[in-house]
């Protein structure tokens, strides 16, 4: 009994003085371990508060600028586990780590599939400017004024005031029309004059109303085009560019010139037809004149006749 104490007394002894061993020897190591991952919490820090600045000018949106410097910040301090373990000798562990990093994260991408397409997407429109706050669009059906980009969707606040939120995915996968990626934009008027218009002056008139009104630039022209011989009217349509990046200014601007048109038009006496329908009947109709009605005298009215009555006396 006390040979079998004795003996594990000194197994015992002996583990504790190989593991005693383990840790003076491996010491050094795992002091370079700790300042390995100290320095990276460190580095991660630093750089992901420094990062923000030259953000700024790529992505203007802060949240989704505070996701970059959070997600380069993590994957700094990631890198410095994976160094202090590999100075440790751990690369069983650092193996093990890595497999169920890569299950852990195809069942977080499989979860979270349309929530991590809203964020990339969300990326995508701050980093390539495609959308920017300000800006007048229109898609997936609604218009407006964008208001606000995150990582799950943009904000956009309709002409009647409403606020729309669309999933950042729909805004990419599908077309959309953006009104302030350029500044010059062509606006269309229609209109039309009378057959008896002189053609030739109508088209000078048009087009120096329309050019005193919206100058247009050295590369630009105001395009006058007859359409067609119309019910009423021969038609004709005007193209000019203006200033503008939102469709209401759009609007304004066409309104603009449809009021000037009117003007130029009346100045100088040149008439602009309302539509004109003539009905054409089979058989002909009798208009009696109202002096004839009034002026018909009682006698000329036929008398009614009374007509015997046909039952018998009593």
């Amino acid at each position: 009994m006390e040979e079998q104490f004795s003996e594990s007394i000194d197994n015992m002894t002996g583990r504790l003085e190989g593991w005693f061993d383990t840790i003076v020897t491996n010491l050094p190591n795992a002091i370079l371990a700790i300042l390995v991952f100290a320095l990276a919490l460190f580095l991660s820090k630093k750089i992901s508060s420094w990062i923000n600045k030259p953000l700024s000018k790529f992505i203007s949106q802060s949240s989704i600028r505070d996701l970059v410097s959070t997600l380069v910040g993590a994957l700094i301090v990631l890198v410095g586990i994976f160094l202090a373990l590999g100075i440790l000798n751990l690369d069983t562990v650092l193996k093990t780590v890595l497999a169920g990093a890569g299950i852990g994260g195809l069942a977080i991408g499989l979860a979270l599939q349309g929530t991590l397409s809203n964020s990339f997407s969300g990326i995508y429109l701050s980093v390539k400017r495609v959308v920017n706050i300000g800006d007048w669009i229109e898609t997936n059906g609604f218009q407006g004024k964008v208001e606000h980009i995150d990582l799950r969707a943009t904000k956009v606040k309709e002409p009647d005031n409403n606020i729309v939120v669309i999933p950042n995915r729909m805004i990419v996968d599908n077309p959309f029309k953006n009104f302030g990626l350029t500044d010059r934009v062509r606006v269309t008027v229609n209109c039309g004059v009378g057959y008896e218009s002189d053609l030739r002056s109508v088209k000078k008139i048009a087009i120096q109303a329309i050019k005193d009104e919206f100058p247009q630039d050295p590369n630009e022209e105001i395009e006058f085009h007859y359409l067609e011989f119309g019910g009423s009217s021969i038609d004709f349509q005007m193209r000019f560019w203006v200033a503008a990046t939102a469709k209401l200014t759009l609007l304004e601007a066409k309104s603009e010139a449809i009021m000037i048109l009117k003007e130029a038009l009346d100045k100088h006496e040149i008439n602009i037809p309302f539509p004109i329908r003539t009905l054409q009947m089979d058989t002909p109709i009798q208009v009696t004149s109202e002096e004839s009605i009034t002026d018909e005298s009682p006698s000329q009215k036929p008398e009614r006749s009374q007509e015997p009555s046909s039952e018998p006396n009593e």
